[in-house]
């Protein structure tokens, strides 16, 4: 069975305005994937397919990737 190669032209689109855009694209794909965990978190998720396996893993490591790509903006947009 052939599988869908959707998800390789996702990380491809995501590679692209990351990198277009930067530290900026971090923080808001960062922020968006915390919103999601976090919502994944208090409807009773406790495990993630994700390699941290752990919910509170991966929303510490996305919390910590947001905070990096909004410092990143902001040394770009003011240092």
């Amino acid at each position: 069975m052939r599988r869908d190669p959707l998800p390789l032209c996702v990380y491809a689109t995501v590679a692209a305005l990351t990198w277009w855009l930067g530290p900026i694209a971090v923080a808001g794909f960062g922020a968006l994937a915390f919103a999601g965990y976090l919502g994944a978190w208090r409807s009773g998720s406790r495990e993630s397919a994700g390699k941290p396996r752990g919910v509170r893993l991966s929303l510490a490591y996305l919390g910590v990737l947001t905070l990096a790509g909004a410092a990143g903006a902001g040394w770009r947009m003011f240092g």
